[in-house]
């Protein structure tokens, strides 16, 4: 269990040790600057004692601290399974907090592309893919771990506890399909982006298509007029570099207005 408690990169898991209960969970909290940060948390339970060790302190468990300090509740009157419950119950309740401040990051994404604006979408939205993947690698775990305690196999846990274990279960289920929902939409988004950036290439390159087609012609009668042939018969004209010109400018006139009517430009 220390070598565990040591390592801060361990799996959500339940270990049964005979002697007492070794719990692994992770909590999330937005740092400044909008980037997840995660944190380990480790309850032991035993009988009569529950132990509890963090990386540093987050304010997961200050609600808890203060009903214990006012004997608020049934804290001071259940057993040590009941408390080991709380603590898991306050985790859970911070996932809420989480997920609704990545719902909010997701809906000013999802409004940012549709209202156009291109400028850092894309690395938003691979952050939030990111993000999701996270919390659901810390979830998927912590539900398996939820129906373990609940199937009944755990003599410490009590079964007056079990009944909220359930609501716990309840819970963490909810998070996960609300996760699942904006894991959807941030695909959605992903694949939005990329429509959207193909579109505007075609747009470009059907306009870069209409402006050759117009000058093709321009370009050929400027090379056949521009050939070193002495016998031409165009050569002697009075008028004939303002015809050519003339009918240069009428061409081009004549295809503008033709793409334009197909709504090519």
């Amino acid at each position: 269990m220390q070598e565990d408690i040591l390592n801060a990169r361990q799996r959500p898991k339940l270990e049964d040790y005979d002697d007492y209960l070794f719990l692994v969970c992770r909590v999330f909290d937005y740092q400044q600057g909008g980037r997840l940060q995660s944190d380990q948390m480790y309850l032991v339970l035993g009988d009569g004692f529950v132990l509890s060790f963090q990386e540093k302190p987050t304010g997961v468990f200050e609600q808890v601290r203060e009903r214990l300090r006012k004997g608020r509740g049934a804290l001071r009157r259940r057993g040590a399974d009941y408390l080991a419950y709380s603590l898991l119950d306050a985790i859970i309740d911070d996932y809420f907090g989480v997920l609704g401040q990545f719902n909010d990051k997701v809906e000013r994404t999802d409004g940012q592309l549709l209202a156009g604006r291109d400028s850092g979408v894309l690395r938003q939205i691979q952050r939030l893919k990111r993000d999701c993947l996270k919390l659901r690698r810390a979830l998927l775990p912590l539900r398996e771990v939820l129906l373990s305690l609940n199937r009944g196999d755990e003599e410490r846990i009590g079964d007056d506890t079990r009944v909220y274990l359930r609501d716990a279960y309840d819970h963490v289920v909810h998070v996960l399909e609300s996760l699942e929902m904006n894991r959807e939409m941030v695909g959605d988004m992903m694949d939005l982006y990329l429509s959207t950036q193909s579109h505007r290439l075609n747009l470009q390159m059907r306009v870069l298509t209409v402006i050759t087609m117009i000058f093709m012609p321009l370009t050929l009668i400027a090379g056949i007029y521009g050939m070193n042939f002495e016998y031409m018969p165009e050569l002697k004209w009075h008028y004939g570099y303002f015809i050519v010109l003339l009918a240069m400018g009428g061409i081009s006139a004549g295809m503008s207005w033709w793409f334009w009517k197909r709504r090519w430009i």
